[in-house]
Parts: C-alpha cells; sequence; structure tokens
C-alpha cells in the first residue's frame, strides 16, 4: 500500500520525463484524475485516458515536448503538502509559483484547482504541488 498517492503520481510524470518517454501509466483515483484535468487544460500534458480495468483502473498520461528542441513542458514539479505536515493556504496566503509564470494546484472546497481560479472563486484549500 502506498501512503502518499499524489507523490507518487507526481515522482512518475517526474520520472518518465526524465527519461523522455512519450506516456507514463498510473493507478487512477478521483484526485489524480482531477490533477490530470488541470494539467491538460493548462497545457503541461499532451493527453490523457482513463481506462476502466480491474478494481481501480488506469491513468495513461501523454507527456508534451518541444518538437524542435526536445524540452519537457514541465520543467519541475513539486508535492507541496505531504500526510505528515498539510500546508493550507487561504485566500490572502494563496502561493504565486515563477511570479505567476507556474501553476499551484489546490484541493478545495469546489474541487481542484489552480491557484488563480482559486483566488477568482474566493476560496482557499490545501496546496498539492507546484508545477512550471
Amino acid at each position: 500500500m502506498n501512503t502518499d498517492p499524489i507523490a507518487d503520481y507526481l515522482t512518475r510524470v517526474r520520472n518518465a520525463i526524465k527519461a523522455n518517454h512519450r506516456v507514463v501509466e498510473i493507478p487512477a483515483s478521483n484526485l489524480k484524475k482531477e490533477i490530470t484535468k488541470v494539467l491538460f487544460d493548462k497545457g503541461y500534458i499532451a493527453n490523457y485516458k482513463f481506462e476502466e480495468n480491474g478494481p481501480q483502473g488506469t491513468i495513461k498520461v501523454a507527456l508534451k515536448y518541444h518538437p524542435i528542441t526536445k524540452v519537457p513542458a514541465i520543467r519541475s514539479i513539486n508535492r507541496i503538502s505531504k500526510p505528515g505536515l498539510r500546508k493550507y493556504a487561504g485566500m490572502d496566503t494563496m502561493p504565486r509559483v515563477l511570479n505567476g509564470l507556474g501553476i499551484a494546484i489546490l484541493s478545495t472546497s469546489k474541487g481542484v484547482m489552480t491557484d488563480k481560479e482559486a483566488r477568482a472563486q474566493n476560496v482557499g484549500g490545501e496546496v498539492l504541488c507546484y508545477v512550471y
């Protein structure tokens, strides 16, 4: 059993980028699916597919690279809130990643969203990870 499934998700993506893989398979959960949707909407991954095989299912993520230079779209993806030390951000303490060039993915009462969307909806929540 994995104690931190979100850290496992981020590590699989990070390892696949370092190995220049095109596709990475990750065991699915509802939170991981929402994080994948946010990454796709913000242009950090090329595509994704949810497969319902077995009791859990898998997420197939197609990673995005620059067509000429082969530089990955995700330069860094870091876990912020850990099971041993949760990090929460209110409206006034919302993080800005690379002065607005990156995104912070938050789990709020209105769902999983970026820091900009949370500011616009005037909600706070748990800071899951930083992506840039």
